[in-house]
């Protein structure tokens, strides 16, 4: 977008020079000067009010995302509780980092922003715990009927292990990546006691991390999640819409 009606103000010579010599300017000088020094002023004054108007544009364009989050964070209703534990600060993707899909295909973590994310961290070996994981992130994102392609259920495996031939089936629909293990740890983290890979975690379209549940989710907790979710997309549903957007290149 353009920014103001005058990007680069120049005093004219005569107002400069006026400037130089604290106005002790010849009589003849100073009747044709002033216009000119009017005309500075003038600019300068469209050119604070240009800045001024692209702030407001900003603003305003910022003002959905804002007042969701403002929503979710601050106005609760008395009484509610979340059952997954916010995360504050957030934590903002590593968008440059390494990201393989099982094929070997080279790929980005920032390609995963865009779409609210429900993510699983667990070795390709894919212990039970981790099978549970992924049966529960597919019927978390199934659950919220119309609104599932807002979301997207993500495996993240730290190591080189290839997964069970007998769960290929169900990751059908799932986005799987190799990670280094590192850099999970510098942007996750478990609950106190636990491990990366006893939690499900939760990441907005803009690729921060903002909720963890609680470690080895069961299928009765995993209806309340179910609510946390319904929760999010119906707070941010004035500004986030079913469908990755292409990165720029």
């Amino acid at each position: 977008m353009s920014g103001s009606n005058s990007s680069d103000v120049h005093l004219p010579q005569t107002a400069r020079a006026m400037l130089e010599t604290g106005g002790q300017q010849p009589l003849g000088l100073t009747v044709h000067s002033l216009p000119q020094a009017q005309d500075a002023v003038a600019a300068l004054q469209r050119s604070r009010s240009g800045r001024w108007q692209m702030l407001g544009l900003l603003l305003v364009c910022a003002a959905p995302v804002i007042a969701s989050y403002f929503t979710y964070y601050v106005i609760r209703p008395e009484g509610r509780r979340n059952f997954g534990e916010l995360i504050e600060p957030q934590r903002a993707l590593p968008a440059q980092a390494a990201a393989t899909a099982l094929d070997g295909t080279a790929h980005r973590l920032g390609e995963l922003r865009g779409q609210w994310l429900l993510v699983s961290v667990a070795p390709g070996a894919c212990d039970e715990v981790c099978r549970n994981h992924l049966y529960l992130q597919r019927q978390l994102r199934e659950s919220l009927g119309r609104e599932k392609d807002r979301l997207d259920w993500v495996w993240l495996v730290p190591d080189g292990a290839a997964p069970p031939a007998e769960i290929t089936p169900g990751l059908q629909g799932a986005t799987v990546r190799r990670v280094d293990a590192a850099t999970l740890a510098d942007w996750l983290q478990p609950a106190p006691g636990q491990v990366l890979q006893d939690h499900l975690y939760v990441v907005d379209p803009q690729g921060h991390w903002m909720m963890r549940f609680p470690a080895r989710l069961d299928r009765a907790g995993a209806a309340k999640a179910k609510r946390d979710l319904d929760r999010l997309l119906r707070a941010s549903s004035s500004w986030d819409q079913p469908g990755r957007p292409q990165e720029a290149p």
